[in-house]
């Protein structure tokens, strides 16, 4: 599931160049609507997730039209400003979402939950294909121009405003996604854990693994995901290693893990996603 998320947000931040702190909305959207239909009104999982992910999308959308004339931090704010309604909504509306409260006996899709890994990760590697096919076609070079200079894009005829709102909805698509796997996943559903330090979380993968690439994200996913796991053992010092590490790869890795690793060996293999800049 986090490796859908860092996917889907590295089409936004990584490859379109927009700011975008709202990912924990979307990732909700799909929890709360897949399993409220299949809880409320009898739907099957899969077409409920199919409302789910398109309710993220147009969401996502939504939020692009809104947003479109915003740049950098305003961007960014404006986004964190949808994250927030978004977590007082699922709070507050107590006759929909149970509130804090929270939904309880959620069902997987799947026998077992190794079942479900499994699934998912077939997903996530479904949708990475697809995302490195989109990336490396003409669309993909679109979004890097948008990225680089909008400006200059749109003086050769790029409409930027409409392919943000692109990328945008299939970010919020595919968070969506991710979103109605995770109440099965855990059983319960309630809103904190959808606050907004989870899109910071989902940001942080991207950065360290490797912005702009197709494999950073899913490294910095795995590793972003174990690692928490792993300092369990030393207790209250979890955090501050955790914050630590993060931080150590920043200053000194700012490309990220991938674009490190590609710095040393000169060269990467046409699998991993990777394009080396040229000199005009």
């Amino acid at each position: 599931m986090n490796v859908l998320l860092a996917l889907s947000l590295n089409l936004v931040l990584g490859y379109t160049g927009q700011l975008n702190l709202g990912q924990s909305a979307f990732f909700a959207i799909g929890a709360y609507v897949s399993t409220i239909l299949i809880k409320s009104y009898g739907f099957n999982f899969w077409l409920a997730g199919l409302v789910a992910v398109l309710s993220a999308g147009l969401l996502g959308l939504a939020l692009a039209a809104f947003a479109a004339r915003l740049r950098g931090h305003y961007l960014a704010i404006a986004s964190l400003g949808f994250a927030v309604i978004t977590y007082q909504v699922l709070v507050n509306w107590e006759n929909v979402t149970q509130g804090v409260r929270g939904i309880y006996g959620i069902l997987p899709p799947v026998a077992t939950t190794t079942s479900l890994f499994y699934l998912v990760a077939g997903i996530a590697l479904g949708v990475y294909f697809l995302l490195d096919n989109l990336v490396r076609s003409p669309i993909g070079d679109t979004l890097r121009a948008i990225r680089e200079d909008e400006v200059s894009a749109a003086s050769l005829g790029v409409n930027g405003a409409i392919w943000k709102a692109f990328a945008f909805g299939i970010c919020a698509a595919i968070a969506g996604l991710a979103g109605c796997f995770y109440p099965g996943f855990v059983g319960t559903l309630v809103p904190d854990a959808f606050n907004i330090i989870e899109s910071f979380t989902m940001m942080a993968m991207v950065i360290v693994g490797g912005m702009g690439t197709m494999v950073g994200p899913v490294i910095g996913a795995i590793l972003l995901t174990f690692l928490p796991e792993l300092l369990r053992g030393v207790g209250e010092l979890r955090l501050m290693i955790y914050g630590l590490a993060l931080t150590l790869v920043v200053l000194f890795m700012p490309g990220g893990i991938v674009q490190a690793w590609h710095g040393i060996r000169g060269r990467s293999p046409n699998w991993l996603g990777l394009r080396p800049r040229t000199r005009s």
